[in-house]
């Protein structure tokens, strides 16, 4: 993998290739519009700090060359502008999720393209252009676009969109500011609100006709692809389900598959190098009579231990990806990630064989509202202790739109 720009054009000459230097001309003519050029003797305006530029280069999973040019911006003084750039929940996701099931909404996903470049820096920085630019080499350049590598291009990209979006009626959600909801209407006269659920440069957008935002943001951004269903979202395979009883009505649900299938063979590859393997007997994620804070065997080391966090830390992203049923055994064994023992270890591959024998598991964001019986509950009268008193609704609370959902919490 090259290092540098010369590094890469070395092995295109080697190899009798053009690749790498399709893959540089490719990025720099996308990144053009960041730059402006200072003519030879023209002074640095006053303020701005000196920045270095270089290549990170990398090979796709389809040997496609892939190169980006990013500034160094641990190398600059804190801006003064907040830099903070938030990112839709999960739990955001799965909710909005079951609300477009309940309220018939479809679901439309897009990924802007070269996000970061819509927005323009700010902080004032200059750099020397390297052999990248061609016949420009050596000319001082003003960077006046959302680099990646800068401390604020996030926080530039994210106000930037967010501007955009209240340009179209968008509002930011009071739980999550990027849930973005605006008031609509269907067809047949009943209200409701669209969403758009942002993640960085990822959009989902959900409605009666997702469509239309998507036609919008097409008009001011490069779509890398059309909009399509999300088969994706935040590492997470996003499914449509349909029930037997119900085989019109269309509910979303959440995978892990593709996840736990990828972090199973590189399990399996890691410990067929000692002669060992999963077992195929797992049919529970912890054996029964197996308690992780009364191990005694031995301490594992450095090295072990290292890979034993490793494989916690695959765990721990299961479960946010879905696998609710490995998480408190998950969570007891991410107990011992200071001093894992061999005992944690092999209840760690004991997880993961559990996985593999179990591998289709969703999590499905059913609408129905449950069936309860109220006799099944003894009622008490707190009026003694609460009495005239009234549930504290928000001033600032949007107004209810669409099918309502019930809360339910048992003790």
């Amino acid at each position: 993998m090259p290092k540098t720009v010369k590094d890469a054009l070395l092995i295109d000459k080697q190899t009798n290739t053009n690749y790498w230097r399709n893959a540089i001309e490719k990025e720099m003519g996308t990144i053009e519009v960041a730059f402006e050029f200072l003519e030879p003797g023209q002074a640095v305006p006053i303020g701005y700090q000196k920045i270095p530029l270089h290549f990170v280069f990398d090979v796709k999973m389809d040997f496609t060359r892939k190169a980006r040019l990013v500034v160094g911006g641990h190398m600059t003084d804190p801006p003064s502008s907040i830099t903070y750039s938030s990112l839709v929940s999960r739990d955001s996701v799965c909710l909005a999720l079951m609300i477009a099931a309940l309220n018939d909404l479809d679901i439309l996903a897009v990924d802007i393209g070269n996000a970061y470049l819509n927005a323009e820096t700010r902080e004032k920085v200059f750099a020397i252009a390297g052999p990248e630019f061609g016949s420009r080499k050596g000319y001082i350049v003003i960077i006046g676009r959302a680099l990646y590598g800068l401390k604020s291009s996030g926080a530039a990209w994210w106000a930037h969109l967010a501007e955009t979006l209240h340009t179209l009626g968008y509002t930011p959600s009071l739980a999550n500011p990027d849930v973005w909801l605006r008031a609509a209407v269907k067809p047949n006269g009943e209200p409701y609100y669209e969403y758009v659920l942002v993640y960085v440069d990822d959009i989902l957008s959900i409605s009666v006709y997702p469509q239309g935002t998507m036609n919008a943001l097409a008009k001011l951004y490069h779509l890398k692809d059309a909009p399509c269903k999300p088969a994706k979202y935040l590492g997470a395979d996003i499914i449509e389900h349909y029930y037997p009883d119900t085989p019109t009505k269309r509910t979303w649900g959440m995978s892990s598959y593709q996840f736990v299938k990828e972090a199973i063979r590189v399990v399996e590859l890691e410990l067929g190098k000692v002669g060992k393997k999963l077992t195929t007997k797992a049919s529970t994620p912890m054996y029964a009579d197996y308690r992780p804070e009364l191990d005694i065997s031995l301490l594992l080391d450095a090295h072990q231990a290292k890979y034993y966090q490793e494989l916690i830390g695959i765990l721990r992203w299961a479960v946010e990806l879905g696998r609710i049923d490995i998480h408190v055994q998950v969570a007891m064994l991410s107990s011992y990630t200071v001093q894992p023992r061999v005992g944690h270890l092999d209840a760690v591959f004991c997880i993961f064989a559990y996985l593999k024998a179990n591998d289709r598991s969703k999590i499905v964001f059913d609408p129905t509202l449950p069936t309860i019986d109220e006799r099944r509950f003894t009622k008490y009268s707190w009026e003694d202790f609460y009495r005239g008193v009234k549930e504290a609704i928000p001033p600032n609370m949007p107004q209810s739109r669409g099918k309502e959902v019930e809360i339910h919490c048992f003790r």
